[in-house]
């Protein structure tokens, strides 16, 4: 089969989708990833065939740019969900013209991210079999509210009415620059209401979200999307820093940005009080000549070889970092900044493999040092330690590659 695959977010919302590439590949179909520019390296270290699609995720993340209001906890809900669209409505166009071009002679349609009620337009244009592909669950259900809303706060009864409201409010946010694009670029009438009726397979794992049992048949819960690093070798200063002592504390925020960098590094350097800690500074922008010289900075680094030789990590719990410390099984210490990373926050801490989430948007040195000081305690070990051994029994890009196949032939 010939599959298009597009996505459009952070590092976090590519690297998935390029390793579920890469094995479908290896099981004999051609791919085609579509992506934002700055988030493709890991297909490329891949070989995964990739374009760049219009637009700039990383600059819409620096202080005072659109989406730095949200990581600096300036936005609300709504805010945010107007701040998504005016990304991805500023491209509408243009990504409905390249999907549509890279899609010619397909077979089907993936999509994901910002992107989706494109890459759904597309398939609709091509008419070929579409199917979605999520890191987080946006398929309602009674037994959580929706990831997009502060967790704990929507009352039980009313979780599966939050999953559809906060869907709808996405779509109408999405929709006028969705359907002008339809029109002027497939030839297609407006569509009125969001889709639901596609298949959506979920990078999550079964033993951090077990698949709810209302959730339709179409929806798949099948295990964390990750490529192994293989043969990776580390640098020598990374090599040099983990031999010299106990395993490190690892610090990172991944994609995060817009936030007080000073005041982070001031925060971070008394809450590690001392300790051996790795650093990753990913786009955050923080001058790392501040730190001290107990933390050794550090680049991209395959998260399954090194989170297994750290003591515990300190993220901002996006899906794929907060997935990658559990299948390690070594505690969280989770800093949330935005969107559902709040849900996976308070999934960790339901779990017991991490405190209670110390917030990003507001992070104090007393909270976070407390909270490291929580992880280090035995019993949260020896909980993190228990459900790394349960996922790593899980093969999410196996079962995912079994469901693609099964759902385009049918």
């Amino acid at each position: 089969m010939k599959l298009t695959v597009v996505t459009y977010g952070t590092e976090g919302d590519t690297r998935p989708l390029a390793a579920l590439c890469r094995v479908l590949m290896e099981t004999g179909h051609e791919t085609h990833l579509l992506a934002d520019r700055a988030t493709l390296g890991s297909a490329v270290a891949l070989g995964v065939p990739a374009s760049a699609l219009s637009g700039d995720i990383r600059a819409a993340l620096m202080p005072g740019a659109t989406l730095g209001s949200v990581v600096s906890g300036k936005a609300r809900f709504n805010a945010t969900a107007k701040a998504l669209a005016s990304i991805a409505n500023a491209s509408t166009h243009a990504w409905m013209q390249e999907t549509a071009d890279a899609s010619a002679g397909c077979d089907a349609i993936i999509v994901s991210g910002l992107a989706a009620f494109v890459g759904l337009s597309v398939a609709e244009y091509r008419r070929v079999p579409v199917l979605g592909a999520g890191l987080i669950p946006l398929t309602p259900t009674g037994r959580f509210a929706s990831p997009f809303l502060p967790p704990g706060k929507v009352p039980r009864w009313l979780n599966p009415v939050s999953h559809r409201l906060v869907n709808g409010l996405l779509w109408r946010a999405f929709r006028r620059a969705t359907n002008a694009a339809r029109a002027r670029v497939c030839g297609l009438e407006p569509r009125g209401g969001v889709w639901t009726d596609h298949p959506m397979l979920y990078g999550v794992s079964p033993s951090l979200l077990p698949r709810p049992r209302d959730w339709p048949a179409n929806a798949t819960v099948c295990g964390q999307w990750r490529a192994p690093s293989g043969d990776w070798t580390p640098p020598a200063h990374l090599a040099r820093f983990l031999a010299a002592g106990e395993p490190p504390l690892y610090i990172g925020f991944g994609s995060m940005a817009g936030f007080d960098r000073t005041g982070l590094v001031t925060a971070l350097t008394e809450a590690a009080d001392g300790r051996r800690v790795l650093f990753y500074p990913g786009w955050s922008g923080v001058n790392t000549a501040l730190l001290p010289k107990n933390f050794c900075v550090i680049g991209e680094t395959p998260h399954d070889w090194l989170f297994a030789r750290v003591s515990a990590v300190v993220h901002h719990s996006g899906s794929g970092t907060t997935h990658s410390a559990c299948r390690a099984g070594v505690p969280s210490v989770a800093v949330p900044f935005a969107g559902d990373q709040f849900f996976w926050a308070h999934r960790l801490a339901a779990l017991g493999v991490a405190p209670p989430a110390v917030d990003g948007r507001r992070l104090r040195a007393a909270a976070l040092k407390q909270a490291i000081a929580y992880a280090e305690r035995g019993d949260v070990k020896a909980r993190a330690a228990a459900l790394g051994s349960r996922m790593a029994g899980e093969d999410g890009l196996a079962t995912a590659v079994s469901e693609v196949e099964r759902l385009i032939a049918r």
